[in-house]
């Protein structure tokens, strides 16, 4: 599918929610993750698609796949670049490169539960991050380049759930043996 293509389709479904802006609210695909031994788990997709994940051998796993932290920091790159390219292709613009990277730090302390110097909980979840996006298109103004890729930014799912730092409900099923 060409850039013009993704313009057209974004420019028909926008034209559509205008009219109707109750058609856009809608339950995102789960996401189903699957123990299948020591720390290795399998997430699923309706569609079929699956991905292992595993833990690095330090914390028992074989870290021959990809951890759940690597997933959630993929998961915010893709995220970003696909809305970066969707307002460039709106805009009329035609990339030639895009590449975000997502970095973060962590203390591996919060995931075994463990406490600071002071007592306190260690957070399980990154103590920061950051996003770099490189992005290039001919003829085209650097300032307008920036401002794509804040608009993209503002507007991609994932990258907004962290910053609003979306609420996680939790509900459990305990099963009878």
């Amino acid at each position: 599918m060409t850039m013009q293509h993704v313009a057209a389709a974004m420019e028909r479904v926008a034209s559509a929610l205008q009219r109707r802006p109750a058609m856009g609210l809608h339950d995102d695909a789960p996401a189903t993750a699957s123990w299948q031994g020591a720390t290795r788990v399998v997430v699923g997709h309706g569609n079929g698609t699956e991905v292992p994940t595993d833990m690095p051998t330090e914390l028992g796993g074989t870290g021959d796949l990809i951890t759940p932290g690597w997933l959630f920091r993929a998961g915010l790159a893709s995220c970003a670049a696909t809305s970066i390219a969707l307002m460039a292709a709106a805009q009329g613009i035609e990339l030639r490169t895009l590449e975000v990277k997502v970095r973060s730090r962590s203390d591996t302390r919060g995931l075994l539960g463990l406490v600071d110097e002071s007592g306190a909980s260690v957070p399980a979840g990154p103590s920061d991050m950051q996003m770099s996006v490189r992005i290039g298109a001919a003829g085209v103004a650097p300032e307008r380049l920036r401002s794509l890729v804040e608009a993209g930014c503002r507007c991609s799912p994932v990258p907004n759930a962290v910053r609003q730092a979306t609420p996680l409900a939790l509900h459990v099923d305990v099963e009878a043996h």
